[in-house]
């Protein structure tokens, strides 16, 4: 059985055995109990049935590999023929503390989008008629507000509250369409520890980072990291990283 993708939306793991598609929930209070094995690439779905590739690159080898060229876009179309024409709106994120970042994503996609990155605060502040025109805007924006932030610092700010005096300042300078505030329900008291694990309590997923409780310790999952892995049955046998509060 093999980690193949994963859903942030419905929190889930995709996972292959015999060329199937199963869905591992990801609800609040789920038991996980895998350990994870080799890692190759996770291969392609299609037509709802998985195609396996036994390449050592992870989690997607050359041949699998899908790069969405509307990601690297500045305003100039990399596709042979445009097909971004409706309205994007262009959006400022916050992660805690005080880590902010500017998108583009098609408006009626926006709150989705925020969530899919697990922001906890965003502000809508231009609308578009097509996505070349967004992005050429966003392409200034980052001049002086990142575009990219890494999953590491936003784990970083797991259980911290988002600077208000600076996302404020920040925002009133576009006044904004449409302000968004999120709750992930994780009830942290601190950062989790990052590891790359599939066994323990599920306590929730902020974006694609899943958060497990296992004996004493917090952790924050990468669910990208997961993806390539053969999962066994009889959780991790790994030594993991604690936080200070388990040996309390």
């Amino acid at each position: 059985m093999q980690v193949v993708g994963y859903d942030t939306g419905t929190p889930a793991l995709f996972v292959s055995a015999s060329g199937g598609i199963d869905s591992v929930a990801l609800d609040p209070g789920t038991e996980l109990d895998y350990r994870l094995g080799e890692r190759h690439c996770a291969g392609t779905i299609h037509d709802d049935r998985h195609v396996a590739c036994d390449n050592d690159r992870a989690p997607y080898c050359p041949d699998h590999r899908h790069t969405w060229v509307c990601a690297k876009c500045t305003g100039t179309c990399l596709k042979d023929e445009m097909d971004c024409d409706e309205d994007h709106a262009v959006y400022l994120a916050a992660f805690a503390p005080d880590t902010f970042k500017v998108g583009v994503t098609r408006e009626w996609r926006l709150d989705t989008r925020l969530r899919e990155q697990g922001a906890d605060r965003g502000a809508h502040i231009r609308t578009f008629s097509d996505g070349r025109v967004a992005r050429e805007y966003e392409a200034e924006l980052a001049t002086e507000i990142p575009d990219r932030i890494r999953v590491p610092t936003k784990i970083e700010g797991f259980g911290r509250a988002v600077d208000a005096a600076a996302w404020d300042a920040l925002v009133a300078q576009f006044d904004p369409i449409e302000t968004f505030a999120f709750d992930y329900g994780l009830d942290l008291a601190g950062s989790p520890v990052a590891e790359t694990v599939a066994t323990g309590t599920v306590r929730g997923v902020k974006g694609r980072v899943l958060v497990l409780d296992h004996r004493g310790t917090t952790y924050a999952v990468d669910m990208r990291d997961l993806v390539g892995h053969e999962l066994g049955d009889g959780g991790t046998d790994r030594d993991l990283q604690s936080s200070l509060g388990a040996f309390g």
